[in-house]
């Protein structure tokens, strides 16, 4: 059976072309607004699989433009009405149906207490979109999918464009381009050996750090959602303080090991897990000692975990299918969760 998840995130590579082409006048627009006019700091909104990709994003602007940004809860809005102060700051909402009511509501409450707002939606004329000052439609197109795959990669692609035009990075821009064939290349990776890793497990851990750290918390929704296994994700920084007792003979950790900063932190306690027993599937762009799987590698290291989260929506999808499990029917979800 090919399930609508395979079918959607299969066509993320036309769908991240297609964004790539258009609205290019309104990233400009912004890059040169933000160079002149820095907010303090940037609270995003979004749950979910869009937190994941605000995560990402969030993190690539502080580490860029030097401005905190920090994921602002929507219960301090909906239910604590906290007395937000929001002056020069920027609301990013990121939405693929942008119509949840406490996203909208608290970028409502963000704009009046006078934030910029800014809204990275699929859908261009919804509720949350319409409350923005600018709009970048995300052109993934209608999602049918309970499991949120081209949506995700769409808004961190956006988040990444949004960036490189306020960072004025014209070698992040160039990069970008050359994604939709860095994307599709991913998809011909061995999807087996992630499958057949977590197949007659229980548990799992996912680990990334820095900009991974987004796509190490969506592999781990990705495993609850579509194929009921309890998958865990932190930091590669974090896994010592506790999580490490976990650890015995066999225990199956998924980590991601992107070029930068990072890496040989990963790649350190990649050889710490493994010593402790662990049976660990490292992905990286390169390669490098002890990597198990190496996923086509973007002009710039800041897409790496672009990439490596095509590769690994389909292999979950794959985990789905082996385990005999509707990937486009996970038990108690629905498409559009209307949280307040």
């Amino acid at each position: 059976m090919t399930s609508k998840m395979f079918q959607e995130s299969a066509s993320t590579p036309s769908v991240i072309a297609e964004q790539l082409l258009k609205d290019e006048e309104r990233y400009s627009d912004i890059g040169k607004f933000l160079q002149k006019n820095r907010p303090s700091f940037i609270a995003t909104i979004a749950r979910g699989s869009s937190d994941h990709a605000c995560n990402y994003g969030a993190y690539m602007i502080a580490a860029k433009t030097g401005v905190p940004a920090i994921s602002l809860p929507p219960s301090l809005v909906t239910l604590y009405r906290a007395p937000l102060k929001m002056s020069n700051a920027m609301a990013i909402g990121v939405s693929q149906s942008g119509k949840s009511p406490d996203i909208v509501a608290t970028m409502e409450a963000c704009a009046k207490e006078g934030a910029k707002t800014i809204a990275f939606a699929n859908i261009e004329d919804s509720p949350l979109a319409k409350l923005a000052n600018t709009v970048f439609p995300l052109h993934a197109g209608p999602e049918l999918s309970v499991a949120a795959t081209k949506t995700f990669i769409a808004s961190m692609v956006a988040l990444a464009r949004f960036v490189g035009h306020w960072n004025n990075e014209q070698a992040l821009l160039d990069a970008l381009k050359d994604l939709p064939e860095k994307l599709e290349r991913a998809q011909k990776a061995d999807l087996d050996t992630v499958a057949n890793l977590l197949l007659k497990k229980n548990c799992a851990l996912v680990l990334g750090r820095g900009p991974t750290w987004s796509i190490a918390l969506e592999a781990a929704l990705k495993l609850k959602e579509t194929c009921s296994l309890q998958a865990e994700a932190f930091s590669s920084a974090e896994i010592k303080h506790g999580p490490k007792a976990l650890i015995k003979n066999g225990y199956p950790i998924v980590m991601f090991a992107a070029r930068g900063e990072s890496q040989s932190d990963v790649l350190d306690t990649a050889k710490e897990m493994r010593d402790s027993g662990a049976e660990v599937c490292l992905i990286a762009t390169e390669n490098i000692q002890g990597a198990n799987l190496v996923i086509p590698c973007p002009k710039d290291p800041w897409l790496d975990p672009i990439v490596m989260i095509q590769f690994f929506h389909l292999a979950v999808e794959r985990l789905a299918q082996k385990l005999g499990m509707n990937p486009d029917a996970p038990p108690h979800l629905n498409k559009v969760t209307l949280t307040v």
